[in-house]
């Protein structure tokens, strides 16, 4: 019955398969080692990103939800995604950059707590204020 070439493998073949088959799941553990990211955390961080997508809970439609967490999933097992759920400090205050150099010292305070924050992402944003006193130019004499 499986006397077929396409069908039977011969033993040496087999060997090479399951050889090259090891050899690949061997790399991705090491990778998953190198950036201290297992397949274990990966696999159950996608796990609980999908459950918020099907029950309505990530505030984004399905579709997308499911593709990002995927994305994400992706980049994990690549090692290029990066720890934490909150962006790094430098990736934020980065954001301060492109105000002018007056204002970017108030944004920096702002990102490190600085002032008072309300909202919310649910509610459509985060708003931070921090309020700054600068004392008025002096006046000119009028003599």
């Amino acid at each position: 019955m499986f006397d077929h070439p396409r069908v039977c493998m011969n033993p040496h073949r087999l060997r090479m398969v399951a050889t090259g088959a090891m050899a690949a799941m061997l790399s991705i553990t090491t990778a998953f080692a190198a950036d201290g990211t297992t397949a274990g955390d990966a696999g159950s961080r996608y796990s609980r990103e999908r459950a918020a997508c099907t029950d309505g809970t990530s505030q984004q439609d399905r579709a997308t939800c499911l593709k990002e967490a995927g994305a994400a999933l992706d980049e994990a097992r690549r090692g290029r995604l990066e720890a934490g759920n909150l962006p790094s400090n430098a990736n934020v205050t980065a954001r301060c950059n492109a105000l002018p150099a007056k204002d970017r010292s108030d944004c920096v305070a702002r990102i490190n707590g600085a002032g008072t924050t309300s909202g919310s992402v649910r509610e459509g944003g985060i708003y931070r204020e921090l309020v700054t006193t600068t004392p008025a130019p002096p006046a000119a004499s009028q003599e």
